[in-house]
């Protein structure tokens, strides 16, 4: 087998447009997580499942129900709320451990529902054509900034950062304010928050949804990019990988969510393209090798992350 490998990948516009893509989306979802992982201290894993319900609802009423697109995102992002209440009001009493297994089991149950949803979900062939309206705002925009074909994920590169970019602008600005402050005292200790007059389990309450929403922005994103949704999109590994943006940036630092997001990007998808002489699934297996590699190096040099801070990394068990 020949370790030799092509950098020419590496110097092509469009890898990096799709490799900026991909940080913007895995970026927006991350930074949910950093709230309620870094801020509040709850183990989420139901983030994928979030994305999905966004994605699907979008979808789902463009399609079905011939809504307008525009319409369609801040009603799915209603439903996206409606399934984070549904997940945490019988769930966030539960702590550490427990609370993380149900919110897999969640991800996983919403997953296999849409596989088996029939032609309302479009099952396991997946659905199309939701997109129009976006088509037109995209093409409108290669039109103005004069782009060749093969540029033509750029509208939505510009979308998604300008969306990431305001997302964590918002977000710190969110963790400044009194709300903000009570959510750190929930992390360091929630019996005391709720000693001082705290409903705790509203506060928790409102980090999950908002969690949510950003999961399902970001499956907004996701499912314009690929022009077709499919459950297999929605896997578990979102989630982990996002886990793993979160723990290289730093828990308790948005600046990590975006340097990170960058940085893994970069790294999953060059080991994608780079040309390694292996099989896809020796490719495939060689990339999670990798990162893992990567994060057992940044958990024995640097466990608070990049950009962390050691006094970020105590989350309530």
């Amino acid at each position: 087998m020949s370790l030799l490998f092509d950098l020419s990948a590496l110097s092509s516009a469009p890898f990096w447009i799709n490799v900026g893509l991909l940080a913007a989306i895995y970026g927006i979802f991350t930074a949910g997580l950093q709230l309620n992982v870094g801020f509040t201290g709850m183990y989420n894993f139901a983030q994928a499942g979030f994305m999905a319900v966004g994605a699907y609802a979008m979808a789902i009423v463009t399609i079905s129900f011939h809504w307008s697109f525009w319409l369609a995102l801040p009603v799915s992002a209603l439903v996206s709320i409606g399934f984070a209440l549904i997940v945490g009001i019988p769930t966030l009493r539960l702590r550490g451990d427990y609370f993380a297994i149900a919110t897999i089991a969640f991800s996983e149950t919403i997953r296999y529902a849409i596989q088996n949803g029939g032609s309302f979900t479009g099952g396991t062939q997946g659905l199309l054509g939701f997109n129009a309206a976006w088509q037109t705002v995209s093409s409108w925009m290669m039109s103005e900034l004069s782009l060749p074909s093969d540029y033509f994920l750029v509208p939505l590169l510009i979308v998604g950062w300008l969306s990431f970019l305001i997302v964590l602008l918002l977000l710190t600005g969110l963790q400044r304010t009194p709300w903000g402050r009570v959510l750190r005292a929930i992390r360091e200790d929630e019996d005391a928050a709720r000693a001082l007059g705290k409903r705790v389990f509203a506060y928790k309450l409102q980090s999950l949804a908002l969690a949510a929403v950003l999961a399902s922005a970001s499956g907004w994103i996701l499912a314009l990019d690929l022009s077709y949704l499919s459950p297999d999109e929605f896997l578990p590994d979102n989630t982990f990988i996002a886990f793993t943006i979160l723990l290289v940036g730093g828990l308790g630092s948005y600046t990590g969510v975006l340097i990170a997001s960058i940085a893994m990007e970069t790294l999953l998808e060059g080991t994608r393209t780079i040309g390694f002489s292996l099989s896809d699934t020796q490719l495939a297996s060689l990339r999670f090798m990798i990162v893992g590699a990567l994060l057992i190096l940044i958990v024995v040099i640097r466990p608070q992350g990049l950009f962390g801070k050691r006094a970020e990394m105590k989350i309530r068990r």
